[in-house]
C-alpha cells in the first residue's frame, strides 16, 4: 500500500489531499487545509465520491463533483486548486 500526499497554496488557503493506494485504488481520502468551504459537508462529499475509485479517474470525478454540486461555495479557492493538490499526491 502507497501513501500519497500532495499540497497546493490556493489564492487564500491551503488545499491537502490525503489517501492510501492500494491496486491502483484510493482508500482513506482525506481533504483537509485551510480554505473555506460552504456547506461544510461537501469535503466529506467529495472524499466519500474519491473513495474506492482507480488513481486515473480521481481529477474527473473532482470535475464531475463540483459540477454535480451547484450548491458549493469556495471563496479564492477553486476546481483547480483541488485538482493541483491531487497531482502533487501522485508525484510523491
Amino acid at each position: 500500500m502507497k501513501h500519497h500526499v500532495g499540497e497546493h497554496k490556493a489564492k487564500k488557503g491551503l488545499i491537502r489531499i490525503e489517501f492510501d493506494e492500494k491496486d491502483g485504488i484510493a482508500e482513506h481520502v482525506k481533504i483537509t487545509g485551510d480554505f473555506f468551504m460552504h456547506p461544510e459537508e461537501a469535503v466529506h462529499d467529495l472524499e466519500k465520491k474519491l473513495e474506492g475509485h482507480k488513481i486515473e479517474e480521481l481529477e474527473s470525478l473532482i470535475d464531475e463533483f463540483f459540477a454535480m454540486r451547484l450548491d458549493v461555495e469556495m471563496p479564492y479557492v477553486n476546481v483547480e486548486d483541488f485538482k493541483i493538490a491531487l497531482k502533487k499526491a501522485l508525484e510523491g
